[in-house]
């Protein structure tokens, strides 16, 4: 049993050092970007939902 276990993670450590792991930077900037979007859409949904909300107020 130990040995499945001690064999799994000495595989799983050889696959992680070949991963090509992004820089800091890189890191940086596309974690920014998912932010950016994030606030970009929902913004765009909290207008959707005054207008619709607006709209179901005239009509209710």
């Amino acid at each position: 049993m130990f040995r499945g276990i001690r064999q799994y993670l000495t595989g799983a450590w050889s696959e992680l050092k070949k991963v090509a792991w992004p820089t800091r930077q890189t890191v940086i900037n596309l974690t920014l970007i998912v932010v950016a979007v994030s606030i970009a859409v929902g913004a765009y949904i909290a207008v959707l939902d005054t207008a619709f909300h607006a709209l179901i107020d005239q009509v209710l």
